[in-house]
C-alpha cells in the first residue's frame, strides 16, 4: 500500500475513533482524556492495532495541540489580571507547590530514578488540570460560587509557574551546565518579563495590529504568530508552549475573544491528537509493574490538593463547605502532567507509563472528588463536632420502687 494510502487510512481511523469516544465521554458526562489515552494505548506499539504509518504526523500534531492549549489558555486572561492574582494569591501558589510538588520527588527518589527525574515527577504531581476543571466548574454549575476565583488564582499561579519550571527542567534533561541552566531561566525570565511589560503597557496596541474583521485573516495572523513566537521560544531554549502563552497573554478585549472562538476547535483536534501521541509512546506492558506507586501517589496527592484548596479558600474568607469544594474540584491532573513526562521519558522511559497510569486515575476520580469532598466532608465534619452522648446510668432499684405510678 502506498505511504498516503496508509496515513490517510490510520489517520481517519484515529480521528474517527476519537470522535466516537468523545461521544460516549458526553454522553456518560466524563472527561474525554482518559479515552484518549486509551486509544492511544490501543493504537500505540504493544497495543490491539500498532500504526505506524502515521506516527510522524501525529507527532507533529500533538507539538501544535500542546502549543494551542496554552495560547487559549493564556487568551482566557489578560496581563493585569495575572499580576493581581499574583499580588493577592502568591502564598496559596507556595502552598499548593510544597505540598503537591514534593511527593512526586520524593516518590521518584525513593524509587532510584536520580534527581533530574525527581525534577520532573514533581512537576507531574503538582500541576492541577485546567481543561478538565474547568469542564467540571461548567457542568456542576458552580461558575458563579465564591470559591470558583480562588480555584482559578490557583490554576494561574500554576501556570505562570510553568514559565520558570519548564525551562528549568528543559536545562536540566538537556544536561546543561549551571552556567547554561541560568542563562537560559535568565532569557525565560527576561522573555515573560517583556511580554508582560508589554502586554500591560501597550496591549491595545498589539491588539489593534492584530484584529481583523475577517475571521480567516484574524485566524491566520493569531495562528502564525502563535507558531513563530513558539519556534522563537523553543531556539532561545524556552519552552515552546510557554511562548504561546505568553502570546495569549498579550492579547486582550475583542482579538482575544475572536481568536479564542476560531482557534477552540483547533485545540480540541490537536489536543485530543497530543493525547493519543503520549499513548502511542507508551507500551501498555509497562503500566502494570507502575500501577501502585502510581495508585498510592494519586492518593497521596489528591488529599493534598483538598488541603491546597481548603488552605487558600480559608485565605479568602470562605466558609468549610465552600473549602471543601474548592479542595476536591483541584484535584484532576492532565495535559500538563503529561507534557513534562513527556519532556522526560527520554532521560527516565518509566516516567511515562508512571504519569500516564497516575493521570488516568487523577481524570477519573478529579470529577467525583469535585461532586463528592464537600457532601462527605460536610457529614465528616458534622460528626466531629457532634458531643459524644453521656453514659445512661442504670436505675437503681430503690429508685425504680420509689417511682409513683
Amino acid at each position: 500500500m502506498h505511504d498516503t494510502t496508509a496515513l490517510l487510512i490510520e489517520l481517519g481511523s484515529i480521528i474517527l475513533a476519537l470522535g466516537l469516544l468523545g461521544r460516549l465521554a458526553g454522553r456518560i458526562g466524563f472527561s474525554p482524556i482518559p479515552l484518549y489515552l486509551l486509544a492511544g494505548l490501543a493504537f500505540g506499539h504493544g497495543g490491539l492495532l500498532p500504526m505506524n504509518a502515521s506516527e510522524e504526523f501525529i507527532a507533529t500534531g500533538a507539538e501544535i495541540g500542546v502549543i494551542l492549549l496554552l495560547l487559549l489558555l493564556g487568551l482566557e486572561y489578560s496581563a493585569s489580571e495575572l499580576v493581581t492574582n499574583l499580588k493577592t494569591q502568591y502564598p496559596s501558589g507556595i502552598v499548593d507547590f510544597v505540598l503537591n510538588a514534593l511527593p512526586g520527588a520524593v516518590a521518584a527518589l525513593i524509587l532510584g530514578w536520580g534527581p533530574v527525574a525527581a525534577v520532573a515527577l514533581a512537576g507531574v504531581t503538582w500541576i492541577s488540570s485546567s481543561g478538565v476543571i474547568a469542564k467540571v466548574l461548567g457542568d456542576l454549575g458552580r461558575l458563579g460560587n465564591r470559591e470558583t476565583p480562588v480555584i482559578l488564582g490557583v490554576l494561574v499561579i500554576e501556570d505562570l509557574a510553568m514559565a520558570v519550571y519548564l525551562p528549568l527542567l528543559t536545562a536540566l534533561l538537556a544536561g546543561l551546565s549551571l552556567a547554561g541552566g541560568s542563562l537560559t531561566l535568565l532569557i525565560s525570565l527576561g522573555t515573560v518579563s517583556i511580554v508582560l511589560y508589554v502586554a500591560l503597557r501597550h496591549g491595545r496596541l498589539i491588539s489593534r495590529a492584530v484584529s481583523s474583521d475577517n475571521p480567516e485573516m484574524l485566524l491566520l495572523v493569531v495562528l502564525g504568530l502563535t507558531l513563530f513566537v513558539a519556534g522563537i521560544a523553543q531556539e532561545l531554549q524556552v519552552s515552546a508552549a510557554v511562548g504561546a502563552f505568553l502570546v495569549g497573554i498579550a492579547l486582550s478585549g475583542e482579538v482575544a475573544e475572536g481568536a479564542h472562538n476560531l482557534l477552540a476547535p483547533l485545540r480540541d483536534l490537536f489536543a485530543a491528537v497530543f493525547f493519543v501521541f503520549f499513548g502511542l509512546s507508551t507500551d501498555p506492558a509497562d503500566i502494570p509493574p507502575v500501577l501502585v506507586p502510581a495508585l498510592i501517589l494519586a492518593v497521596v496527592t489528591a488529599l493534598t490538593k483538598v488541603a491546597t484548596g481548603w488552605y487558600a479558600a480559608r485565605r479568602a474568607g470562605i466558609g468549610p463547605r465552600g473549602r471543601l469544594r474548592a479542595g476536591g474540584t483541584l484535584v484532576a491532573r492532565g495535559e500538563f502532567s503529561i507534557v513534562i513526562a513527556g519532556l522526560a521519558v527520554g532521560v527516565e522511559p518509566r516516567i511515562g507509563p508512571l504519569a500516564t497510569a497516575y493521570v488516568l486515575i487523577l481524570v477519573i476520580i478529579g470529577p467525583l472528588t469535585a461532586r463528592w469532598t464537600e457532601p462527605i466532608g460536610r457529614r465528616f465534619l458534622r460528626t466531629a463536632a457532634t458531643p459524644p452522648k453521656e453514659p445512661t446510668l442504670p436505675l437503681e432499684p430503690a429508685d425504680t420502687a420509689s417511682t409513683p405510678t
